[in-house]
């Protein structure tokens, strides 16, 4: 298996999602350098609802997250990883959750994308913060609706109306919850998921993302 190994890493060999230089890490020492000094780790409160987030959505972040959406390269979310979980304040914030559930998106866009970009975070978050587990079976996505960075504030609030459901709650109540998701620009999305999951028996719900718009 070890020679495998080395194989396959020497054909696709590890590289820095930020820069693309080959790396043994996801990210390399330059970078991580770079991005902390951009990172301001906020806690901001809409309807007594904690969202965390690292960095605005701008430059080099607002750059690797839309290649990591839309051009096929997954790889980044360990970069990403690395980002979220060097940071002391977020790594004790993640501590005192029992849950992180990504926001899910449609059987058509998986297809389409091939992943989902939140999914992949929050599984990746769950193997090195011990307590808190990674479901993605719970929340689900029932509609295929308009892509909300094309739609106003307005007609995003309604876009989301009757989108996601809960599918099974028994793993859920009394559950303390941290919602997961890229970007956060109106809330619209990450705000209905919360409602959604606090309706269905969750004790609390919060939300991380790495960027706000």
């Amino acid at each position: 298996m070890k020679i495998l190994q080395n194989i396959i890493e020497l054909i696709y060999p590890n590289v820095c999602g930020f820069c693309g230089k080959i790396n043994k890490d996801s990210i390399c020492s330059k970078c991580m350098y770079n991005i902390k000094k951009m990172m301001n780790v906020r806690i901001e409160y809409v309807k007594k609802r904690k969202h965390i987030y690292l960095f605005k959505y701008e430059d080099i972040i607002r750059q690797k997250l839309i290649e990591y959406k839309f051009a096929d390269k997954s790889y980044i979310n360990e970069s990403f990883v690395k980002i979220i979980l060097k940071n002391k304040k977020v790594n004790e914030i993640l501590k005192s959750y029992d849950i992180i559930i990504p926001v899910p998106i449609s059987k058509k866009r998986n297809f389409e994308r091939g992943y989902n970009q939140s999914e992949l975070i929050a599984k990746n978050i769950s193997k090195f913060i011990e307590n808190i587990e990674c479901k993605t079976n719970i929340l689900v996505k029932i509609k295929d609706n308009e892509k909300q960075s094309t739609l106003t504030k307005t007609k995003r609030i309604r876009n989301v109306k009757g989108v996601y459901k809960v599918k099974e709650n028994k793993d859920i109540i009394n559950k303390n919850i941290i919602l997961f998701d890229d970007i956060y620009t109106t809330g619209s999305t990450a705000n209905e998921c919360c409602k959604i999951l606090e309706f269905a028996g969750a004790k609390n719900v919060d939300i991380l993302t790495i960027a706000k718009d």
